[in-house]
């Protein structure tokens, strides 16, 4: 997996986008120590939105995630951060690879 990071951030920086930070981690745990974050996309799924992804939402900023059984298929969830509040729009069924805990 760290390869596929180190891929993405290649071809992300060929094409121009020069304001996108790829990171290989723990998903759950997100990424403390350089939020609030305006977008957070999680391209892997889990039975819920981890508490620290929702910490780290700068207001006005947005998280999208798959959320549901990895087994099966998910709901595209986007939560927003307004006034100090997280609302929740649920998008559309997707079938995405299960989130994994580093150890």
């Amino acid at each position: 997996m760290p390869e596929l990071a180190r891929e993405a951030a290649s071809r992300l920086k060929v094409l121009g986008y020069d304001n996108i930070v790829v990171r290989y981690g723990d998903g759950y745990k997100g990424w403390p120590e350089h939020s609030p974050f305006d977008i957070i996309l999680v391209t892997a799924a889990a039975d819920h939105i981890p508490e620290p992804l929702k910490e780290q939402l700068a207001e006005g900023g947005r998280l999208v995630m798959p959320v549901g059984n990895p087994a099966t298929f998910q709901e595209l969830i986007v939560l927003t951060r307004r006034k100090g509040r997280i609302t929740e729009q649920r998008l559309a069924p997707v079938r995405f690879v299960p989130l994994k805990r580093l150890k």
